[in-house]
C-alpha cells in the first residue's frame, strides 16, 4: 500500500510541470513499476523518486517566478474590418463566438487602432514598430520598398535570434526590404508543427475572407445571393444613403465576419489539439478598417479603430497585470505591437522603434487605462493621392487635410468596383442626397475636429464651433509636433523621394529635417485668414526652393478663390517653374478658382514627365479638374505619353478611367 500511495501521488505532482521533467519523472515511473513486478526491494528507490519530484515541483515554483521557457505568440490577422461590425465591441455587429471566446481568458482592447487605413501600411507598422511617412513606407501601392532604418530589424529577427520559430502564413505586403533572418517559413504551408521540439514560436495566420474582393459582387449576385444576416437587424451608418445597396453590403459583408470568426476557430482547433493554448499568447486583431464606402483608405474611425483581444495562457498569467475578462480602454496602436511581442518574449526593445509595449510584467493596468492618444496618416492609395493626417486623443478626434481641395470620393478605380460605391457617387450627382451624405464627395476643410463618442461616424465638424477653439488648437499642436518631429518625408513628392531618399529614408529625414519643418509651417498658412498669410505666400512663392513654392501654390488651391489676388503670380508658375509638378499645381490653382483652363498645361506636362509617379500626380490633378463643378474636359493622348510611364500599373488606371 505505501508504494502505491506514493506512486498516486507522485502523479499527481507531475501534473503541469514543465515537459522535460514530466518525461524524466515518468520514466523514473515506469523504472519504480518494473522493479515492483521482479519483487525487488525498491523502498530507496521510491525514496529517490519522491526526492526527483519534489525537486521537480520546486523547479515548477521557480519556473512561475520566472524561468519558464518564453511563452509561444500566435497573431490572428483578419483584414479589412473595424471593429463596428464585431458585437463584442459595438451593438450594431455580429456575434463572433470564437473571438469571444479568446476574450473569456483574455483582454479586450476597445481602442486599438492601425496607424493606416489600408494594407501594405499598415503591415509595414506592424512589422517595424515604426511610423510610415519617418521610414518611407507611407504609400500603397509601393514603387520601391524601402530599406529598415540601419540600426533595425524586421521584429521577428530579434525573436529567431533569441530561439523563436518564426513562422508566417501567409500575407506580407510591406513596403519594406524584408533582409534575412526574419522568418523560418513563410508560405501558405507556414505552421509551428514545423518547429523542433518544444521551441517556442511566434506563428502569424492571415485570414483574407473579409477583404474588400469579397464585396465587388454583381447586381444579378445581389438578386440571387440571400446573406444570413437579416437587413433589417442593423443600422446603416448615417453618412451613407438608406438604400436597398447599402443595406445589402453591410449584411453581406457582417456574413464575411462570421466567416472570419470561423476561421479563427479553425486556428484555436489546432493549437488546441497540440495542447499548447496554456503556453501560447492569442492575439486577435483586424488589420485596418473595414471596407463600406468610407472607410477603408481614409482616416476616419471606420478606417482605423480595429477590434484587438488578447488571450493569456495560464502558465504565463504573471507577465500580465490584469485580470482576465478584462476591458482595456487605453490606446494602443500598431506601432505598439513589435514592442509588446519582443517584451512578452523578454528581448530588449530597440530604440529605434517609434512604439512601447502593452502587455508586460512592468506594465501596470492603470499606466495602461492612461494612455490616450493615437497618430495616423494617408498618403497615396493606389492611383489616387492624397495628404491628411490626424490624431485621435480621447474623445476627440482632429483631422488635418494638407490638400483639402481632394475630395474623399475622387475616383480610386478598385474602391469604386463596389455597387455600394457606384449607387453613392451616382446619387451625389443626380443631387439625391443630404448635406452629410454629400460631404464625401466634396472638397474637405483643412481642420476637422470631431467628438467621437458623441458622434461616432465624424459628422459634425467642431473645429470653426464656440466653444472649442482650446481642443483645436491643442490638437493642432499635438499632431504638428508629431508630424515636424518625425520629420514626415510626404512634404516631398513621393517621385522626389524616389530619386533622392529611398536608398536610407530616415537619414534623408534628418538631414533635410529643418525643410521639412518649413514646408510645414508654409502648409499651414491655410489655416490663417489670407490677409495675414499672403505676404509669406508672396515670399514662397517666388522662393528658389521648389518644394517651397510647390507648397505655396497648394495652399493657395486650398484657399481657393480668397487666394484670387495671387493670381498672377501662381499664371507664371504654371507656364515657367523648372518643376513640372509645380506647373500642374500652379494650372489646379487656376482651373479651381475657374481663372483658366488647366488641360493644356497639365497635358503637355503628362507628355514631358518621365517617371511614373510624377505622371501618376500630374493624373491625380487631371481626374480632379474632371470632377470639379466645371467639369474642364481633357482629350489625352496615349502615344504622346512616355512608354515607361503609359506601361505603369498605376498610370494605366487612370489612363483607363480618363480615356474609355
Amino acid at each position: 500500500m505505501y508504494e502505491e500511495k506514493n506512486g498516486s501521488k507522485i502523479t499527481n505532482q507531475i501534473n503541469g510541470l514543465p515537459g522535460t521533467l514530466i518525461q524524466i519523472l515518468k520514466f523514473t515511473q515506469q523504472n519504480t513499476q518494473m522493479a515492483r513486478r521482479r519483487k525487488t526491494k525498491y523502498k530507496a528507490f521510491v525514496q529517490y523518486l519522491a526526492l526527483i519530484a519534489s525537486t521537480g515541483i520546486l523547479l515548477s515554483c521557480q519556473s512561475e517566478k520566472g524561468e519558464l521557457p518564453p511563452p509561444n505568440i500566435v497573431w490572428i490577422t483578419s483584414e479589412d474590418n473595424s471593429k463596428h461590425y464585431l458585437k463584442l465591441f459595438d451593438e450594431n455587429g455580429v456575434a463572433t463566438p470564437n473571438i469571444e471566446s479568446l476574450a473569456e481568458q483574455g483582454l479586450i482592447f476597445t481602442r486599438a487602432f492601425s496607424n493606416a487605413p489600408v494594407c501594405s501600411v499598415a503591415r509595414s507598422a506592424l512589422i517595424s514598430g515604426c511610423y510610415g511617412p519617418r521610414i518611407g513606407t507611407q504609400f500603397h501601392r509601393k514603387y520601391i520598398p524601402v530599406p529598415m532604418p540601419d540600426s533595425l530589424q524586421m521584429f521577428p529577427s530579434y525573436l529567431r535570434k533569441a530561439g523563436y520559430f518564426t513562422t508566417n502564413n501567409k500575407k506580407k505586403d510591406y513596403n519594406i526590404i524584408e533582409g534575412k533572418g526574419v522568418w523560418d517559413e513563410s508560405s501558405e504551408e507556414a505552421t509551428w508543427r514545423h518547429r523542433t521540439g518544444n521551441q517556442p514560436f511566434f506563428h502569424v495566420f492571415n485570414i483574407g475572407v473579409s477583404h474588400e474582393s469579397s464585396l465587388h459582387f454583381s447586381s444579378q449576385e445581389m438578386d440571387s445571393i440571400v446573406p444570413e444576416t437579416r437587413e433589417n437587424t442593423f443600422e446603416v451608418q448615417p453618412n451613407h444613403p438608406q438604400t436597398r445597396t447599402f443595406k445589402y453590403t453591410n449584411a453581406y459583408y457582417r456574413d464575411k465576419i462570421r466567416t472570419m470568426d470561423s476561421k479563427v476557430g479553425e486556428v484555436l482547433d489546432q493549437l488546441k489539439k497540440d495542447g499548447l493554448m496554456e503556453n501560447t499568447f492569442i492575439f486577435y486583431f483586424g488589420d485596418h478598417g473595414g471596407v463600406l464606402p468610407g472607410s477603408k483608405g481614409y482616416l476616419y474611425e471606420i478606417g482605423l479603430h480595429v477590434p484587438l483581444v488578447v488571450r493569456i495562457p495560464a502558465n504565463y498569467r504573471h507577465l500580465v497585470n490584469a485580470p482576465a475578462q478584462s476591458t482595456v480602454k487605453g490606446f494602443v496602436s500598431f506601432i505598439d505591437f513589435a514592442p509588446t511581442v519582443l517584451n512578452l518574449a523578454g528581448i530588449a526593445i530597440p530604440e529605434e522603434m517609434d512604439g512601447k509595449p502593452f502587455l508586460g510584467p512592468k506594465l501596470s493596468p492603470d499606466e495602461l487605462n492612461a494612455r490616450d492618444i493615437t497618430f495616423s496618416y494617408a498618403d497615396r492609395f493606389d492611383e489616387k493621392y492624397d495628404m491628411v493626417r490626424a490624431v485621435r486623443k480621447g474623445k476627440y478626434k482632429y483631422i488635418r487635410s494638407y490638400t483639402p481641395f481632394n475630395p474623399d470620393g475622387l475616383m480610386n478605380n478598385y474602391r469604386y468596383k463596389q455597387l455600394a460605391y457606384q449607387e453613392w457617387q451616382a446619387m451625389y450627382a443626380m443631387g439625391d442626397l443630404n448635406e452629410i451624405q454629400s460631404a464625401f464627395f466634396e472638397p474637405r476643410l483643412p481642420e476637422l475636429l470631431f467628438d467621437v463618442e458623441a458622434d461616432p461616424f465624424e459628422t459634425i465638424n467642431l473645429a470653426d464651433q464656440p466653444g472649442y477653439e482650446d481642443v483645436r488648437a491643442d490638437m493642432h499642436l499635438t499632431l504638428n509636433t508629431w508630424v515636424k518631429g518625425m520629420p514626415d518625408l510626404s512634404f516631398f513628392p513621393e517621385h522626389y523621394l524616389i530619386e533622392q531618399a529611398f536608398t536610407d529614408p530616415v537619414v534623408f529625414g534628418k538631414e533635410q529635417h529643418e525643410k521639412i519643418k518649413r514646408y510645414a509651417d508654409i502648409s499651414d498658412l491655410s489655416l490663417m485668414p489670407f490677409k495675414e498669410a499672403k505676404d509669406q505666400l508672396i515670399v514662397s512663392l517666388q522662393s528658389s526652393d521648389p518644394w517651397e513654392r510647390y507648397w505655396a501654390i497648394i495652399v493657395c488651391s486650398g484657399l481657393r478663390e480668397r487666394a484670387k489676388a495671387l493670381e498672377a503670380q501662381i499664371s507664371e508658375l504654371a507656364l515657367s517653374d523648372s518643376e513640372l509638378i509645380n506647373r500642374v499645381r500652379a494650372a489646379e490653382f487656376l482651373g479651381i478658382v475657374q481663372a483658366a483652363n488647366p488641360w493644356e498645361i497639365m497635358a503637355k506636362a503628362l507628355y514631358e514627365s518621365k517617371k511614373p509617379s510624377e505622371a501618376l500626380l500630374i493624373l491625380n490633378s487631371v481626374v480632379l479638374m474632371q470632377s470639379t463643378n466645371s467639369a474642364y474636359t481633357f482629350n489625352l493622348d496615349r502615344d504622346k505619353i512616355a512608354t515607361l510611364v503609359a506601361e505603369d500599373t498605376q498610370v494605366k488606371r487612370r489612363l483607363d478611367y480618363l480615356i474609355p
